[in-house]
């Protein structure tokens, strides 16, 4: 029997990833994979993220239909990091193309979104919610460590900017710990699972100013502590975690305040770490603040939201 979907697809810097949505907004089937990233490495260069994203691709799509008949109602894919006209990054370029191609070929529609907005309509779609048109999203990851101002306009959101990183991301001092750790990259899951074997928590500096933060002194500090004889890896990963849960409190916390909003989501790879998602909620409670988080894997760089967009567009507003 043919169903009837939509396709999502998103190439991000450091995930291929694939998503098949049927008609009701249910996932029928999805693949994604990891880029490979030398041992010891931090990451990779846009030509060799172009590379693997294209050899991965068809595999994907492979795994993914297998056992199935589908009919293509519709594309959603992403095609910079950003909302903004000067965001560019070739990565993307990748699934763009193949959508472009596919939406020729069928006489369908391709929306074309941001990773960014796909990581929104990833998280709201599993979540389940918020179903206010105004909150606040928090979107933390290797390359992005942005809360923002979520309106509803116009059958999509706009994001405004209220407050970021002045340095490094939120994904790059895990990643930098976790490589000097001697841990695999990305290391936010390896980092998460090592903590869990501390007894205690190392003390970790956390820098901010309203909503405008820094990860560069207390990166430093924590590699500096590494150094050290007789340091605990366990607890330093335990103060990492601590450290980045604090620090998105107090930028909630902070903005709340300023804008009078109560409800957040949250996502990104650093978002979906439970200890993390935990220590920000039972903070946030406390001032009357209800967080919202979509499933783990779908906090992390998948297609998802592309594909819950394409069915929005299809099905609601089409």
């Amino acid at each position: 029997m043919t169903e009837a979907i939509y396709l999502g697809i998103d190439t991000s810097c450091y995930t291929t990833s694939v998503l098949f949505m049927d008609r009701q907004g249910r996932a029928v089937s999805e693949a994604r994979r990891i880029l490979r990233v030398k041992q010891g490495g931090c990451g990779l260069q846009q030509s060799e993220m172009v590379y693997q994203h294209t050899r991965n691709l068809p595999d994907l799509m492979e795994q993914a239909i297998k056992g199935h008949e589908f009919s293509l109602r519709g594309i959603g894919v992403s095609v910079r990091p950003r909302p903004r006209e000067d965001s560019y990054m070739p990565a993307f370029l990748v699934g763009q193309g193949l959508a472009r191609s596919l939406a020729a070929l069928h006489g369908i529609p391709a929306w074309q979104i941001s990773h960014q907005e796909n990581h929104l309509e990833a998280a709201l779609w599993s979540a389940g919610g918020p179903d206010s048109d105004r909150f606040f999203f928090l979107h933390a990851s290797g390359g992005t460590t942005d809360l923002l101002l979520a309106e509803r306009k116009a059958g999509r959101f706009v994001l405004t900017e209220i407050g970021s990183s002045l340095d490094l991301h939120a994904g790059q001092f895990v990643d930098r710990v976790g490589v000097a750790l001697g841990l695999p990259f990305p290391a936010g899951p390896a980092l998460e699972k090592l903590a869990e074997e501390a007894e205690t928590v190392e003390e970790i500096p956390v820098s901010i100013q309203k909503t405008k933060v820094s990860f560069s002194g207390p990166c430093t500090a924590v590699l500096r502590r590494l150094r050290e004889e007789g340091v605990s890896a366990p607890a330093i990963a335990a103060g990492v975690q601590w450290g980045l849960a604090e620090t998105f409190v107090r930028m909630i916390r902070n903005a709340a305040a300023e804008y009078d909003v109560k409800q957040v989501i949250l996502a990104g790879g650093v978002s979906s770490n439970l200890w993390i998602r935990n220590h920000i909620k039972t903070k946030l409670a406390k001032r009357g603040i209800h967080m919202w988080v979509p499933e783990s894997r779908y906090s992390g760089d998948n297609a998802a939201g592309c594909a819950a967009y394409a069915w929005h567009q299809g099905e609601q507003h089409g």
